[in-house]
């Protein structure tokens, strides 16, 4: 379920800095010493954005002491001897100063947020904070520096951007689910993955997917467009994400989109960009000739081991054809398939804006259209984007406003996962080379259990469209100096469409045609009240109180239809099949909450806050719906001491400290814990209804307790900053399904049965290396562990392919379950394992853990040049430490079944032929099944890898040049992504992973690697 809403007002700098502790509520006038007064100047200073009014702004007279400073509605007077017209100067902390001319007894001032101080601020829960005031740890993201990179959803533009969240792009289709791990993960069977918020509503981040796709599931997040998205904050430690309770456990992902100012004039943005990718490389086979000699290997050595089966050289199957063979190994042709798959992928993308605003109105108004062919044909990504914010000032101390984002994505989506049946790169991976893929008659079929490629690409028919809107309408009133309060209704929904068609030349279609549809709707709305007040006492103390609630609901309904037997495959529609199905499914579930939040400021040295946030969930027990998460934290700015407060090194230095607990409900059914019953049953023609599913009125909030200890150091007025944390989650109460015997009539239920913990640290540094002569060189890396370990599970679980992952109490979560195979023996050619129980024989029970998916350390490194109009920017992601099964490479080198497919891989060509050989690759062999035991350690591989994610080289022109022809700015770009890869791992892709079920991540299978591409691309401002 989702947490509450977001109470800051995006794109609102004055609301940004006036909760910081510059904010005084009584007035100061100052009182010009003057033996003559000639002029009386009243005015008001307010925010050029939000028409705000800056209290404590100063106004001088230009040249002279004589000034004032604005009072709690940004109001100040002025007297003075001197006569006008004269000139004042106006400024404010976070703020661009300014010089006026006065020339009349009234002025009204607006002041524009300086661009530097704006990025100090950091966007928190229910408001924002001056980073330096900042005791939580949460990092800023700016979406400028990642959108280009062309993948689907903007959670995989992240990647290697923010210390301590893991994110792995698991495919190289765009628009499938990214793996996000905020500091490890917490549950076994609930959700790892954080609250996304975007402009307040909490939206919906699973899957509406129910067509199969080998394991893949389809990413909500891909229908934002980040061409509108003005900045992201993600939020990790418990005092950052207590404000929103539940879910807070995994993180908060904090999206906002782009607004317009007050008073700005009117400014167009275009941006496009075009391209093409492709596969860095391919897997390497067998020729035809080559593949034949195994194969014959292969039938020769059964035959060995089992004599009763009668292979032997003289009936190999590639002999000559005169004999009765298939002809000599040399005489077989090769058939490339994996060229008739991959394709050279365009790439396509154009957005355009406009934003400005009046004195009293605001908006920012964009459209954009992403296309995007995967480098696997037909697969394809399409998004058209439309988004409306706009806000209204109705008069000095109430403003409304509006946030709308609508969205159409289709998707033409791929069995690019496990599953032979419609599997396309199984269909063009797994099937020897030697096979030609027409028969005696020149007709196109499938062979060794895999569908016909060609068959399959000319008849593939599985089409997503799902229809998104996203849109938030609230309304802030100043109640008194220092008090607001603000309403806000939230909704997020989803019609998402599927249909596939399977016709008789297909596996899935066999004999007659087999269709399905199916239509979901997915209502998330959310009703929210915050009331806020600040309050500055003298010149160093200063507190800030907010209270507020949420009440939530989201809705899940489904219809499904299936066909099959069809009359031929003209007919595609499920009302032509002879046998139809059906199904309904509705789901709802509520969530209210009540939270409040305590801050207090001293001096800008000692800062402490304290918060609590009760959610009471539907989904639980009817005595443990309700949740109860508190969290404090306390900083330390020692920069601000006496001892430090003129050391011209230290530019800043702040210690913290957190503590914190949240939740998580997120995950399990709306039902979990409810007794249930359905419909359906009906016996000997009679309705009847049987038992679904056993209640649990114990279920109750996984928890997540959170301890954070963390540094901020800025050193050189700036030039370097670092930020390290530490950290320690531990997860209680862990909601997990337990089996159930079968005499029960039940196959499981919903418990708390868990407990994991998290451990690690976080390091992030920037540097500003040159800034002279025009050149500035830039640099940030960052660099994380997490180390994860199952605390209490009392009956070990199994998940994969193959059960190749094992989760088990005192392991890490997503480790593989394999034998450890030691050497190939040089007489034999067979494969010795480590007999781990000694009793003489390979078996289950040999099984052991070796490595898991979590990297010993993550992180990323980002360069940026600029001299005068050009710009470079060089990002690079990386891992270290992390296993990935091959299971590619096992089916590819798998030993002989289905008319030796398995042996495909070239790899196999390092096979032992000859007593002495010295391999780790054994011989041909479908007896021993040792040889090529499923679950085998040598398809267990190193996943480390660097990876050069994306190169920018960007030139702008100069205003002077563009200026002439009426254009603001003119940028034009080049962008190439995933250009190096440095890993030792035998695939394609070390991120690679066969399903989107967090516990099966680390197994690949049948997915394509993540493309290299090419961009080029103009941005203009009118």
């Amino acid at each position: 379920m989702k947490k509450a809403l977001s109470g800051h007002r995006s794109g609102a700098p004055a609301w940004l800095l006036w909760g910081l502790s510059l904010l005084i509520s009584v007035v100061v006038q100052a009182q010009p010493i003057a033996p003559t007064i000639n002029a009386t100047i009243n005015g008001r200073i307010t925010d050029q954005r939000t028409k705000e009014p800056l209290i404590g702004a100063t106004v001088l007279i230009k040249g002279t002491t004589n000034g004032g400073t604005a009072d709690t509605k940004g109001r100040f007077v002025l007297k003075t001897g001197q006569k006008l017209p004269f000139t004042v100067v106006v400024s404010f902390i976070g703020y661009q100063s300014k010089e006026v001319v006065v020339e009349g007894s009234t002025i009204n001032i607006d002041l524009a947020a300086d661009a530097k101080q704006l990025s100090e601020v950091a966007v928190v829960g229910y408001g924002t904070i001056e980073r330096k005031n900042l005791i939580g740890s949460l990092n800023k993201i700016d979406p400028s520096d990642t959108k280009v990179i062309p993948v689907g959803s903007v959670d995989a533009q992240l990647q290697g951007k923010v210390p301590g969240v893991q994110i792995s792009s698991a495919t190289g289709v765009p628009g499938e689910r990214v793996n996000i791990r905020v500091r490890g993960a917490t549950s076994i069977n609930a959700s790892n993955d954080p609250l996304y918020v975007v402009d307040g509503v909490f939206i919906n981040n699973n899957s509406l997917q129910t067509i199969g796709t080998g394991g893949k599931a389809t990413s909500p997040i891909a229908d934002i467009n980040p061409s509108d998205i003005e900045r992201i904050d993600v939020l990790k430690d418990a005092e950052a994400t207590a404000l929103y309770g539940s879910r807070g456990a995994n993180g908060v992902v904090l999206i906002t989109t782009k607004r317009g100012n007050f008073g700005q004039k009117p400014t167009i943005n275009v941006n496009a960009s075009a391209g093409a990718a492709k596969a860095a490389k391919l897997w390497d086979l067998t020729t035809g000739p080559e593949h034949a000699t195994l194969v014959n290997e292969w039938w020769i050595n059964t035959g060995k081991d089992d004599p009763t089966l009668k292979r032997t050289f003289e009936n190999r199957p590639f002999r000559p054809v005169a004999e009765g063979g298939r002809g000599l190994p040399e005489e077989q042709q090769t058939y490339d398939r994996l060229s008739e798959l991959f394709r050279t992928a365009q790439l396509r993308n154009y957005d355009l804006s406009l934003t400005g605003g009046t004195q009293t109105t605001k908006y920012y108004i964009g459209g954009g259209y992403n296309s995007q062919e995967a480098i696997i044909k037909p697969v394809t990504f399409n998004r058209a984007s439309f988004k409306v914010n706009l806000d209204q000032q109705v008069n000095d101390n109430i403003q409304v406003g509006v946030s709308n984002t609508f969205t159409r994505t289709y998707r033409n989506q791929a069995r690019a996962g496990d599953g032979p049946a419609g599997g396309l790169l199984q269909a063009a991976l797994h099937t020897p080379t030697y096979l030609s893929p027409v028969n005696e008659q020149g007709v196109l079929v499938g062979r060794a259990g895999f569908d016909n490629l060609t068959l399959l690409l000319n008849n593939y028919a599985v089409n997503t469209t799902s229809l998104r809107y996203i849109g938030n309408l609230y309304a802030d009133a100043q109640l008194l100096p220092g008090l607001k309060f603000r309403t806000s209704f939230g909704i997020d929904y989803n019609n998402y469409n599927e249909s596939e068609y399977w016709n008789s030349l297909l596996i899935s279609g066999s004999p007659n045609g087999f269709a399905t549809s199916s239509v979901s709707q997915y209502t998330t709305w959310l009703n929210e009240q915050t009331l806020t007040y600040r309050k500055r006492i003298g010149s160093s103390h200063s507190f800030g109180v907010l209270v507020g609630n949420t009440l939530q609901s989201d809705n899940l309904t489904r219809t499904y239809a299936e066909g099959r037997g069809f009359p031929n495959n003209s007919f595609t529609q499920i009302s032509s099949a002879s046998t139809t199905a059906s199904s309904q499914n509705w789901s709802k579930s509520t969530l209210a909450s009540f939270f409040g939040k305590v801050d207090y400021n001293f001096a800008g040295k000692y800062l402490i806050d304290a918060s609590v946030r009760a959610d009471g969930s539907s989904r639980f027990g009817s005595s443990r719906k309700w949740g109860y998460f508190p969290s404090v934290g306390a900083a330390w700015r020692i920069k601000q001491e006496d001892f430090l407060r003129n050391n011209t090194i230290i530019s800043d230095l702040k210690l913290r400290a957190s503590w914190g607990i949240t939740g998580n409900q997120n995950g399990i059914g709306n039902f979990a814990a409810q007794g249930l019953w359905m419909g359906g049953t009906g016996y000997q023609g009679n309705p009847g209804i049987s038992p679904q599913q056993l209640g649990n009125p114990d279920l109750q909030w996984e928890r997540t307790r959170q301890v954070n200890l963390g540094v901020d150091v800025s050193l050189l007025n700036d030039r370097i900053s670092f930020e390290a944390n530490v950290y320690s989650k531990y997860t209680s109460n862990g909601l997990l399904q337990l089996a159930l015997p079968g005499t029960t009539g039940f196959n499981n239920y919903w418990s708390n049965a868990a407990e994991i913990s998290n451990k690690g640290f976080e390091f992030g540094i920037n540097t500003v290396n040159i800034q002279r002569g025009g050149l500035t060189w830039s640099t940030s890396f960052n660099i994380a562990q997490n180390v994860n370990r199952i605390e209490k599970l009392a009956t070990p679980l199994r998940y994969g392919s193959r059960d190749l992952i094992l989760q088990q109490q005192g392991t890490p979560l997503y480790s593989f379950w394999v034998y450890k195979q030691l050497y190939v023996d040089p007489q034999t050619g067979n494969v010795v394992y480590e007999d781990v129980n000694k009793d003489g024989q390979i078996t289950v029970a040999d099984r052991q853990l070796v490595g898991s998916i979590w990297p010993k350390f993550f992180g990323g490194l980002t360069n940026t040049l600029t001299y005068r109009g050009f710009d470079v920017n060089l990002f690079f992601a990386y891992q270290y430490g992390n296993k990935i099964y091959n299971h590619n490479k096992f089916f590819g080198e798998g030993g002989g079944a289905r008319d030796a497919a398995r042996i495909i891989f070239a790899s196999n060509l390092a096979r032992w032929q000859k007593p002495g050989d010295i391999t780790d690759v054994p011989r041909p062999d479908g007896i021993n099944v040792n040889n090529y035991r499923d679950g085998g350690s040598r398809w267990l591989e190193d996943g480390s890898f660097v990876r050069l994610k994306s190169i920018t080289i960007g030139y702008t022109l100069p205003k002077s040049v563009t200026s002439k022809v009426g254009i603001q700015g003119l940028r034009v770009y080049a962008v190439g992504t995933n250009l190096w890869l440095l890993t030792k791992y035998t695939g394609l892709d070390p991120e690679s992973s066969a399903s989107s079920d967090p516990n099966s991540q680390g197994i690949d299978l049948g997915t394509p690697p993540q493309p290299v591409g090419l961009q080029g691309g103009i941005s203009l401002t009118l």
